[in-house]
């Protein structure tokens, strides 16, 4: 890893509350439209979460499930999947307080630098009012599909 302060560990049970956490970070600017009371968006975004855990994990059974530590404090979560034909970077999220900070770039680039070295794609799902597109445009991503609000970004193995 280019930044010495972060680090990785895979995910255990326990971390159940913390990545519902960063989970319902991701959907804050959502919320914020909604005209519900707190108890139905906290019941909204668990059933959101526990919706998306459970499929990443039957969807993506082969990925890498990590915590992102910075400074061995955890503040978001990365899923990769290391496929014959492409790197699937299936979620990267931080908390709010850690974004900005060059957390995520730093781990794309090492992404990157990983996938140029073994000739491969690297493709992310977007949904396409998400404040990181313009990080992914900035490192090469370009689109090449589209699935509903999401849209499919790949760098290219051979990108500069």
């Amino acid at each position: 890893m280019a930044n010495s302060n972060i680090s990785f560990r895979p995910i255990v049970a326990s971390d159940r509350d913390f990545l519902s956490t960063v989970y319902a970070s991701t959907r804050a600017d959502e919320m914020a439209l909604v005209d519900w009371d707190e108890k139905q968006k906290a019941a909204f975004l668990e059933m959101q979460f526990s919706a998306q855990h459970h499929y990443y994990q039957e969807n993506y059974a082969d990925a890498d499930f990590f915590i992102i530590l910075f400074d061995q404090r955890p503040v978001g979560r990365f899923y990769i999947a290391r496929w014959p034909n492409e790197i699937r970077i299936v979620d990267l999220a931080l908390l709010p307080e850690f974004r900005n900070a060059g957390i995520g770039t730093a781990m794309l680039k090492d992404v990157l630098n990983e996938a140029a070295r073994v000739q491969k794609p690297v493709r992310i799902h977007v949904e396409r009012f998400n404040k990181a597109l313009s990080l992914y445009r900035r490192l090469g991503f370009v689109q090449i599909g589209e699935h509903g609000v999401y849209l499919l970004m790949e760098r290219a193995a051979d990108t500069e």
